[in-house]
């Protein structure tokens, strides 16, 4: 009997972002987490290596915590150095797993098969979060924007915050004469790939570029360095817009997003209802959780910018330690306990008892080389 797929009907919430030890610390909510009692009894010991989506990273300081804290005699080393050097690291067999704002692509699915085994890799959703779309105005903690006006604002189109497409959806505001400096992604981001997948789905007039994990090279912008990075600058950048993990943005204005006839406000019921309208990616092996996204929902209440953060292992390992450790850490990041810990780190909501019931299939699975 095959395993079940996915993501038809699973409900997940979320909210992200940052922080890690030996990485410096964004942490969102400000809270510590706490470690779970020790387990004397674990047979698990050695170390996983990660590297990836810095989306990921306060809930990956939740991770390791909690997963330590239950096996003392292992440990989890985790980089976050951006999801597509995650991606990198993990297909040149620099790291045993990866963080990822984007499933591997076919090209990478095809490499994963060098080593991974015939299976390739497994894409396992332990991470979901809406992207904000965020601006540094004064006196302004909300805008109503349409897909063709956030589009146009990204590609440089519209260049001050008092234009006409801007003010109209906004009546009530007073919007100042003021340039809009974009500030994006500089690394090759998930986060990047998932808001241009967006725009170029939900507006393709106003945004013809490629969906990929790095900024079009012929709009001139601002660039920073990962998440932390682009919500410094916007930060200390009057007039500046961004995108960015939602939990991360701390005290800049957010824009709520037009979909179908409302403006839907980013919150975890919204990108859940995104979320559950995703479709299996095809071609891949039953045990892969790859999700495709509807860009365009015109569902009432979905809010449809949207990310979903991959843990990316290996179906097959060399040898039993690297097996059982990435079985181990898989299921705790993905288990009831692992979501509270990461939500009190990270501020995401628990992913639905559904999607956990198939990534634990999809965990379990793993296995050693033959």
């Amino acid at each position: 009997m095959k395993a079940l797929r996915y993501g038809r009907s699973a409900a997940i919430l979320a909210a992200g972002a940052l922080a890690l030890t030996a990485c410096g610390t964004d942490n969102a909510t400000g809270t510590d987490p706490e470690p779970a009692s020790n387990n004397a009894e674990t047979t698990v010991s050695g170390t996983l290596t990660g590297a990836g989506a810095s989306s990921q990273q306060a809930a990956m300081t939740a991770w390791k915590a909690g997963f330590e804290g239950m096996h003392p005699k292992a440990q989890v080393q985790y980089s976050p150095d951006g999801s597509g050097a995650g991606r990198e690291a993990f297909l040149s067999e620099g790291v045993q797993f990866a963080g990822s704002d984007a499933y591997l692509d076919d090209q990478e699915y095809a490499a994963s098969k060098e080593i991974c085994g015939p299976e390739g890799a497994l894409n396992i959703p332990a991470y979901v979060s809406p992207i904000a779309v965020a601006f540094n105005l004064p006196g302004i903690d909300s805008l109503n924007l349409d897909a063709k006006t956030i589009a146009s604002i990204f590609n440089g189109d519209i260049k001050k915050w008092n234009d006409e497409a801007i003010a109209s959806q906004n009546p009530d505001a007073d919007l100042p004469d003021l340039p809009i400096t974009v500030v994006h992604r500089s690394d090759d981001s998930g986060t990047t790939e998932n808001f241009v997948d967006y725009l170029s789905v939900a507006a393709p007039d106003a945004w013809p570029y490629e969906v990929s994990g790095n900024w079009p090279s012929k709009i001139v912008a601002e660039s920073s360095q990962g998440t932390s990075g682009v919500v410094t600058t916007t930060s200390s950048t009057k007039g500046a817009i961004t995108y960015s993990d939602a939990s991360a943005v701390g005290d800049l204005g957010q824009a709520k997003v037009k979909v179908g006839d409302e403006y839907v406000e980013l919150n975890a019921e919204a990108a859940s209802k995104a979320v559950e309208a995703a479709t299996p990616v095809e071609g891949r092996p039953d045990q892969d959780m790859s999700l495709d996204l509807k860009r365009d929902t015109t569902e009432s209440g979905a809010y449809p910018i949207v990310l979903v953060s991959y843990h990316i292992y290996c179906s097959e390992y060399e040898n039993q330690e690297t097996a059982d450790l990435a079985k181990a850490f898989g299921s705790y990041a993905i288990s009831e306990e692992g979501q509270q810990d990461a939500a009190k780190s990270a501020g995401n909501a628990p992913i639905s008892d559904t999607l956990r019931d198939q990534a634990q299939q999809a965990i379990d699975s793993i296995s050693v080389a033959s």
